[in-house]
């Protein structure tokens, strides 16, 4: 009995979702094309990062040296990107990560994708109100911040912001409550946001580097500590040598990983345009370029921002609440310092609109498949909007408006997003090795019970001993040029076994670098004996049959790229500070209470009362205000 039960509680974990066929009249139109994925990728991803971020991390993390920051989180996403890119033309009807999860990886991976994407976009949210606060004060001549710091200050300096944003907080309150009424994201007013957007961003671009000087890059101790004594800025007290070492990295490299991690969160948003599949004319096409141009437009915009900013200001002096504003001023063009404030304010509204569109679909759906509480699907009937989604995402999102700093927020969205995007990838290098699992009720069956007829001929119950060695064989010489179960499962494995050993390597490099590159004999032992097993068990991957599928679009250089990028997900995990490890422990604790006290027995209800298809799916078609996700 408790064989069968633990049996039956892995099966529950494991659970996946089958894809069901839409009926044509269910689909909503088919109406965006490359262009408009682009505009609403670089949309979604320009925001609180560049007009924001670039400062905080220039001030505090990497100096000049930002631009590398930005290069290594480009690149990490570039890599995710790609997996994102083969899940549209996967499953281009798709409406979201978590729908991915559940379909490929199973239950218990699809929650876990699926409560860090809520993480992401509730704080995401919660960082672009602050910033659109921010930009709103500089505008103004800083007299919210300061009427705010005399009546309502919190003092406490370490755990919380030095007053409470209430700004951020009516923000936030009033388009939940636009949400709650019905309005509907609009391509139009996303592409002039967009266009006004990369305007403000091209002149801050070239002004930069017209009013920028080169020796901001070649500072000294000598430059900066005369300017800098008595200054009672609250982000330079937040280190004990808070200005570096000078020079072009003042952090050294530490600091180039710290931002890296950080800035991770400034290219948020291009996975939108991968859940945007039915919507799209051309899925299979226009989902992976349009996912490759975007991060390429928003990688430029970041660089060419943090280079200008950094060469018009002395990165000591960049004021992190409201860099570029302050950065006009600081050298002399006043009347550009509002073009730019006016500018923010439209990049970060357009941000603002688009997560805040997506936080309910995905609560939504998880609430509907009876993952996190039921009462979270409700529907309001006037509006057809989701009504209990909309307000408890709404909420939250201002509590931590109101309550939390800009960094320490953005910091908590990176962690959660990382694993998030680590786990889709996880999902597309097993997937790739499946034989094809996509199916409907009735396929599985029929699946279910040739698989049952090949286990009860196989080789491998003939004994013991002739089992080990064929499966030992199957590892180098796999028997079938196309995906079987056995090769399936042991590219499971062999994935499964990577990650563990990727995530110890990822915490000695990041804990003990020094140590293994000096050639400590027991540090650098374990990396390169870690080395050694990775590179072993990938081959064994690389050994196995692949899916023959046609994809438009398909992942290259497998299985190393998408190890690659796990591995470079999970080093820059490592580098986040630990109490921010710590407030996403508590997050991952709750949600795991949910779904182990809730979810996991009301979700085995709903597969085995309520058919299959994705109520996600109907979202852009039935329920106004919901975006994607």
């Amino acid at each position: 009995m408790p064989h069968q039960y633990v049996r039956q509680f892995g099966q529950r974990l494991v659970h996946r979702r089958p894809l069901e066929a839409r009926a044509e009249s269910e689909s909503p139109e088919a109406h965006l094309n490359t262009l408009d994925l682009v505009s609403l990728g670089v949309g979604r991803t320009l925001g609180a990062g560049v007009y924001i971020l670039v400062g905080a991390v220039a001030k505090v993390r990497a100096g000049p040296a930002t631009v590398i920051c930005f290069l290594v989180a480009g690149l990490s996403c570039v890599l995710s990107g790609l997996c994102y890119a083969e899940f549209g033309s996967r499953v281009p009807g798709s409406s979201s990560a978590y729908l991915y999860s559940y379909i490929t990886m199973g239950q218990l991976c699809a929650f876990i994708t699926g409560w860090n994407l809520i993480l992401s976009l509730v704080i995401g949210t919660a960082c672009i109100a602050r910033g659109w606060s921010s930009a709103l004060d500089s505008l103004i001549g800083n007299h919210i911040s300061q009427e705010l710091q005399g009546t309502l200050s919190l003092q406490v300096p370490y755990f919380l912001p030095t007053y409470a944003d209430f700004v951020a907080l009516g923000l936030v309150l009033l388009l939940t409550g636009v949400l709650v009424l019905g309005a509907r994201e609009s391509t139009l007013v996303n592409k002039v946001f967009t266009v006004i957007n990369l305007l403000v961003l091209s002149f801050i671009i070239l002004s930069g580097f017209i009013k920028g000087d080169l020796r901001n890059w070649e500072l000294t101790e000598q430059d900066y500590k005369p300017n800098t004594s008595g200054s009672p800025d609250t982000y330079s007290l937040e280190r004990l040598d808070p200005l570096g070492s000078g020079g072009f990295m003042p952090f050294g490299f530490e600091g180039i990983l710290h931002g890296a991690a950080t800035c991770f969160y400034a290219f948020l948003g291009f996975d939108s345009i991968a859940t945007r599949g039915e919507e799209a004319l051309n899925p299979q096409h226009s989902i992976p370029f349009s996912i490759m141009i975007s991060l390429f437009i928003c990688f430029l915009a970041y660089f060419g921002v943090s280079a200008a900013l950094t060469l018009m200001v002395p990165y000591y002096q960049i004021q992190p609440k409201s860099p570029l504003p302050q950065a006009f001023l600081l050298v002399g063009w006043n009347p550009a310092r509002y073009v730019v404030a006016i500018g923010t304010l439209c990049a970060l509204t357009s941000s603002l609109l688009g997560t805040m569109f997506t936080m309910p679909r995905l609560i939504y759906a998880m609430a509907e498949d009876g993952l996190i509480f039921r009462g979270l699907a409700r529907i309001y009937d006037r509006t057809g909007t989701p009504i209990m989604a909309i307000m408890a995402s709404g909420n939250i999102a201002a509590i931590m408006a109101l309550l939390f700093e800009f960094m320490d927020l953005v910091d908590l969205v990176s962690v959660g997003t990382l694993l998030a995007y680590s786990l889709v990838v996880f999902a597309v290098l097993v997937l790739r090795y499946q034989p094809d699992q996509i199916l409907s009720k009735k396929e599985k069956t029929e699946d279910k019970i040739e698989m049952k007829s090949e286990v009860e001929g196989s080789p491998l119950n003939y004994g013991p001993e002739a089992g080990t060695s064929n499966i030992l064989k199957s590892l180098w010489f796999p028997t079938s040029t196309i995906p079987t179960r056995k090769s399936g499962q042991i590219v499971y494995g062999c994935a499964s076994l990577l990650v563990l050993l990727l995530t110890i390597l990822s915490l000695i490099l990041a804990q003990w670098p020094s140590q293994v590159f000096s050639g400590d004999p027991v540090l650098t032992t374990v990396a390169v004996l870690l080395l050694l097993l990775i590179t072993g068990v990938t081959v064994i991957i690389w050994r196995q049959p692949q899916n023959p599928t046609y994809l438009y679009f398909k992942v290259p250089a497998l299985p190393v790229l998408p190890l690659v990028s796990i591995f470079v997900n999970v080093y820059l995990m490592m580098q986040m500070a630990s109490g921010t490890w710590a407030l996403f422990g508590i997050w991952e604790a709750i949600g795991f209470v949910m779904y182990f006290g809730y979810g996991i027995r009301h979700s085995l209800e709903n597969n085995e009362q309520q058919p299959p298809a994705s109520t996600s799916q109907t979202l852009d078609k039935d329920i106004p205000g919901a975006g994607s996700s």
